[in-house]
Order: C-alpha cells, then structure tokens, then sequence
C-alpha cells in the first residue's frame, strides 16, 4: 500500500474530523477494493482493453477528483483546526461514500486491479478462488485503512497534527493537485 489518494483521504479524515469517520472512510475504501476485485475477476481488463475511451473516461474523473480534493485541503490549511464542539461531525454514511469514490475513481486502483490482478488470476480458475480474491481484497484494505486511521486519530497523534496542521494539510492539498494534473497533461 503506497501513498496515494487513498492513504490521504483517509490521513486527513481521521487527523481532521474523528476516529469513527477515519473508520469509515477505511471502511468504503475496502467496499472500493472489493468492487474493484469483483470487477477484475469478471473481466475488467479485458474491457477496458477493448474500451480505451473508457479506460480514459476513469482516469480523467479520477484526476479531476484529485484536483477537486487537492484544492478543498488547500482551502482548508488556511483554515483554524475546529475544536470538537464547533466542528461539523461526518456522518458515516458520508465518510463511507467519501472513500468509496476517492477509491473507485483512483487510477492506482484501475491500473492495479484492470490489469495487475487481472492478469494474475487464470481464467480457468475455480470460482472459490475469485470469491477468496474478492474477500481478501477488502479485507487487507480494510484491516490497512481501518488500521491507518485508528493510528492516526489517537491522542498524541492528533496533538502532533495539529501542531503541523497547516504545513500537512497544504503539502496533502499540493501533492493532489499536482497528481491530478499530472494525469490530466498524461504524464
């Protein structure tokens, strides 16, 4: 698991907002990575292969959506921390669509799961072993995103955020906007 749109979102939720919003971000972050693996073992790579235009279509949401994210933590750098009465909690109905979309339209989780592991599972395998990939898939990112979150929301984790938070928010709220970009130009 390397950083990425994914290991940010999550960061900002769970340094930002709460523990239980961090968890459920985690939460639609592994729904994500079993979507993904339920694609793949249908035959993702096969159709977006056969539909580039698609293939396209995904990464450049996927890099408008970075942009997006990359400036709303910019926004928010700026901004002071909210103490825990003022701020606004995240339902976790939001957090988990939140993570499910930062996941689903990620370009990592297309290249990994379009053709990586698509390419790695036979075609003639038995179905339990598409059923073990697709479980396995949510439970490793659940049990990393989840894991990542319950980290970074603890006590001293947060104060030593907060002490950085706008130095943080605006390098995460930089590296979005420049990897957004960047996939936009097609580098």
């Amino acid at each position: 698991m390397s950083p990425g749109a994914n290991f940010a979102l999550v960061t900002s939720v769970a340094l930002g907002a709460s523990r239980r919003a961090g968890v459920m971000t985690g939460l639609g972050l592994a729904l994500a990575s079993m979507t993904w693996a339920l694609l793949a073992v249908a035959g993702l790579g096969v159709v977006l292969r056969n539909l580039p235009w698609l293939h396209q279509a995904l990464q450049w949401a996927g890099a408008l959506y970075l942009v997006y994210l990359g400036m709303r933590m910019l926004e928010g750098a700026r901004r002071p921390v909210k103490t825990a009465v003022l701020a606004k909690p995240v339902s976790p109905l939001v957090a988990i669509r939140r993570g499910y979309l930062v996941s689903m339209t990620n370009p990592k989780a297309v290249a990994f799961y379009g053709s990586i592991l698509a390419l790695l599972i036979p075609g003639n395998a038995p179905h339990w072993v598409y059923e073990v990939t697709v479980v396995l898939a949510a439970l490793i990112s659940a049990a990393w995103y989840c894991g990542v979150a319950l980290l970074l929301s603890h006590a001293a984790v947060r104060q030593r955020f907060l002490r950085g938070k706008t130095v943080i928010e605006a390098v995460v709220g930089v590296s979005l906007l420049v990897l957004g970009s960047r996939m936009l130009v097609g580098y």
